[in-house]
């Protein structure tokens, strides 16, 4: 039985998210605000973590970036009223998996609370990245989630992090960007796939020696991006 963790301070959605939850066979803890959600969040013993962006005592964005920054990886839903590109992009970039906008059909969460759970199972056990990688000056430990190049260490968000793990394990192989975006992201709704260009540029330029003529994340035209580290 997956544990569900549900941050969520409005009581009426609590209680029906909770109930339905329940009923699909899901384990289901609720927190109402953000301090005790990420408490109960950084335990680890979840799933998968459905967090509200408003909150009190702070916000769903400060939480998932707290919780990614101490390394949890935890696949995590954000359910806000906003329905922003920008929202969406923060989000994203703060190493959330997926974004729901209020209101949302039960159906709707139920099916990204699905899709979630898969991704992760599939991901943990695929055993396809290396424990470590090398590639020009730069070495990569996916078990510590670390970045170095010549020797000094790179600060590389979540999401960047997912994007050449994907990367690597599919070197060699011309990846669209509707895959990259629905694999990494793992969400397929976006407005645009512009998403994916920006990070692979922050991407190259905290790993390729000339960013504007890169040598390991190359352009391939028309399609979307290759690895040949």
């Amino acid at each position: 039985m997956s544990r569900l963790l549900l941050v969520e301070d409005e009581p009426g959605l609590v209680m029906t998210l909770t109930d339905r939850l329940i009923a699909e066979g899901y384990e289901v803890e609720s927190a109402t605000d953000a301090p005790s959600g990420l408490e109960l969040a950084a335990t680890g013993s979840f799933d998968a973590i459905l967090l509200d962006v408003m909150l009190p005592g702070g916000n769903g964005m400060d939480v998932c970036r707290s919780l990614r920054q101490r390394g949890l990886q935890t696949p995590i839903l954000m359910l806000t009223a906003k329905g922003q590109v920008v929202d969406k992009v923060v989000g994203l970039k703060l190493g959330a998996d997926d974004y729901l906008v209020k209101p949302f059909e039960m159906a709707e969460l139920l099916a990204r609370v699905e899709a979630l759970l898969r991704r992760a199972s599939n991901s943990a056990g695929s055993g396809s990245a290396p424990e470590s990688y090398r590639f020009g000056d730069v070495s990569v430990d996916f078990r510590k989630a670390e970045v170095n190049k010549g020797g000094e260490a790179l600060d590389l968000s979540a999401r960047e992090f997912k994007l050449l793990k994907y990367f690597v394990e599919h070197r060699g192989a011309a990846l669209t960007r509707d895959e990259l975006l629905n694999e990494v992201w793992g969400y397929n709704a976006m407005p645009s796939t512009r998403t994916v260009d920006v990070h692979v540029a922050w991407l190259r330029q905290k790993l390729e020696d000339n960013p504007r003529h890169p040598q390991f994340i190359l352009t391939v035209h028309g399609l979307g991006y290759k690895f040949v580290g």
